[in-house]
C-alpha cells in the first residue's frame, strides 16, 4: 500500500462523500415506519442464511484464518441488532421527561465511516448499517485489505435491499481497494468514525480530528469459584475458547480456579477437549506464537490447536478443541501467557482464598485487557459483588459463556453490536456496547417547570454553618 495520498484516492472518497450526502438528504424525512422497514430489508438481505454463510465462509478464505464451519452462525448477531433496533425510536420525539419538562428528538450523524476488521469482514457492515440506517446515517465501509472482497460484497447485498425498498444505495458503499491513507483521509472528511480493529487504527480513528468510538484489546479472564458448577463452567468455557477458533477479543483466556476444585475443573475441561500442554510444550508454543518483538505471529492466530501445535513443533490429537497452559504465578509484561492469546488457548491459573483470585485479576489487567470483560462461574453473590467492585472492565458476565455475552445474546441484556467499547481504561471514550444510539444527534427542548431548589440545609447537610478558617 502507498504511503501517501494520491489525487486519485482522494477523489475516490470525495465522490464517495457527496453521493452518501445525497442518499441521507432523500431519507431526511422518512417516517419510523420506513426506516425500520429498511432496517429489517437489510438484515433480511445480508442476514438471510444462504447469503451470509456463502460470504462468512469467503471472509475465512480471504483471510486465512477463523474457523469456515462455525462463523456462519454469526448472522444471529445481525437478527439480534434488529431487534434492539426495531424497539428503540430513532427518528422525531424519542423521550419525554415531563418532571423536568425535557423532550428529546433524535437527528443523524452524518456520514460514518467504518473500518472493518479482517475477522469479521461479512458480520460487521450489516450490524452496523441495520443501525445507522434506521438513524438516518450513511456509511462508506472502508475493509481490511486482506478480506476487502468479502465486505464489498456485503455491502453490495445491503445495497440491493436499499434498493428493495426505495431507499437509495449510496446509504452504503465500500471502498475496493482500501489503503492506508485512503481510510485516514475518509476519517478526517466522515462525521463519525467506529473503529472496530486492531489497536493501530483505534489510534489512526483517535488521531483523525474527527469524533470516533474506538475500542479496546481484551483479555478476558474467568474465575471458578467452589461454588460453580463445574460441568456448566467446562462447557462455557469451550464455546467461549473455540467459537471463531478464539479470534474474538472476548474470547475465555485466562481461567482462575479455586484450589479445591482446580483437578476436577482441569478434567472437566479435557472432556469438552482441552489438551494440557506440558511445560516443554508451553516454551516450544511461546517461541511461535510471539515473534523477538513480543507481536502475535500470523500463522497461529484464530486457528486450530492442531495449527498452532504444529508450528511450534508438537502435535496433539486431532479430537482436541483448545489449548491449555498452566501459568501460575507468571503474569505481567514479560509472562507471553498473561496477554490476549486471539486463537484456541487458555492459561490456567488457581487461587486458595477469593482475595488471591481478587489480586490475580488485578494482575492481569495490568498486563493487559483493561476495560473489556471478565466473567465468573459462581452461586455466591458475594464473591460476584467483589469482583465487579474490583476487575477494571466495562462488562462481566455471570454463568455465561463471554465470547458469545458480551456483545448481546438472546439470554441477556447486554445490547447487541459488534463494538464493545472499553471506556477510559481502554483509551475509548464509552464503557457502553456500541449501538443505534450511539449514530445519532439528540436535540434537548426544555420548558420551564416549578423552581427545583433544595434549601441550603439539605445542599449541604452536617456542613451548613460551619465556621471556615
Amino acid at each position: 500500500m502507498g504511503k501517501e495520498l494520491t489525487d486519485d484516492e482522494r477523489q475516490l472518497v470525495d465522490d464517495m462523500l457527496v453521493r452518501a450526502r445525497a442518499a441521507m438528504a432523500e431519507i431526511e424525512d422518512w417516517s419510523q415506519e420506513n426506516l425500520d422497514r429498511l432496517s429489517q430489508a437489510i438484515a433480511w438481505y445480508a442476514g438471510n442464511e444462504k447469503t451470509f454463510t456463502r460470504l462468512a465462509q469467503q471472509g475465512v478464505d480471504e483471510s486465512g484464518i477463523g474457523d469456515r464451519d462455525g462463523r456462519p452462525a454469526k448472522r444471529f448477531k445481525i437478527h439480534m441488532v434488529l431487534r434492539d433496533v426495531l424497539r428503540t425510536p430513532s427518528t422525531g420525539i424519542v423521550e419525554v421527561d415531563d418532571a423536568k419538562g425535557l423532550v428529546k428528538y433524535a437527528k443523524p450523524a452524518g456520514v460514518i465511516a467504518s473500518l472493518i476488521p479482517m475477522t469479521n469482514p461479512a458480520m460487521t457492515p450489516p450490524v452496523t448499517g441495520v443501525s445507522s440506517a434506521n438513524a438516518r446515517n450513511a456509511v462508506i465501509f472502508s475493509p481490511h485489505p486482506r478480506t476487502a472482497l468479502t465486505t464489498y460484497e456485503m455491502v453490495e447485498a445491503m445495497r440491493a435491499a436499499c434498493r428493495a425498498v426505495g431507499a437509495p444505495e449510496d446509504l452504503f458503499q465500500s471502498i475496493r481497494k482500501p489503503s492506508i491513507p485512503m481510510t485516514n483521509y475518509l476519517m478526517s472528511q466522515a462525521d463519525l468514525t467506529l473503529a472496530t480493529g486492531g489497536k493501530p487504527m483505534v489510534k489512526a480513528a483517535y488521531s483523525s480530528g474527527r469524533p470516533a468510538y474506538g475500542v479496546g484489546a481484551g483479555n478476558s479472564s474467568i474465575v471458578i469459584d467452589e461454588t460453580a458448577d463445574i460441568e456448566i463452567a467446562a462447557q462455557n468455557t469451550r464455546i467461549s475458547k473455540t467459537s471463531d477458533f478464539g479470534s474474538g477479543c472476548s474470547a475465555d483466556g485466562n481461567i482462575i480456579i479455586q484450589k479445591s476444585i482446580y483437578d476436577q475443573m482441569v478434567k472437566a475441561l479435557e472432556a469438552e477437549g482441552g489438551y494440557l500442554c506440558s511445560s516443554e510444550e508451553k516454551a516450544l508454543l511461546e517461541k511461535a506464537m510471539w515473534d523477538e518483538k513480543g507481536n502475535r505471529t500470523f500463522p497461529t492466530i484464530a486457528c486450530r490447536p492442531q495449527q498452532t501445535a504444529e508450528v511450534a513443533g508438537f502435535s496433539i490429537p486431532d479430537d482436541r478443541k483448545f489449548l491449555m497452559v498452566e501459568n501460575q504465578g507468571q503474569i505481567g509484561p514479560e509472562h507471553k501467557f498473561s496477554k490476549e492469546k486471539l486463537t484456541t488457548l487458555m492459561a490456567l491459573y488457581l487461587f486458595e482464598t477469593f482475595d488471591d483470585a481478587l489480586e490475580t485479576v488485578r494482575q492481569i489487567y495490568e498486563t493487559g485487557g483493561k476495560g473489556h470483560s471478565c466473567g465468573i462461574y459462581s452461586h455466591n453473590d458475594e464473591n460476584i459483588d467483589r469482583l465487579a467492585r474490583l476487575a477494571p472492565v466495562s462488562r462481566m458476565m455471570v454463568r455465561q459463556p463471554q465470547s458469545k455475552a458480551n456483545a448481546g445474546a438472546w439470554t441477556n441484556g447486554m445490547p447487541m453490536t459488534s463494538s464493545l467499547g472499553c471506556g477510559i481504561w481502554g483509551g475509548n471514550i464509552t464503557n457502553e456496547n456500541v449501538t443505534i444510539k450511539h449514530m445519532m444527534n439528540y436535540t434537548w427542548v426544555s420548558r420551564p417547570i416549578p423552581e427545583d431548589r433544595p434549601s441550603e440545609e439539605e445542599l449541604f447537610g452536617e456542613f451548613f454553618g460551619r465556621e471556615v478558617a
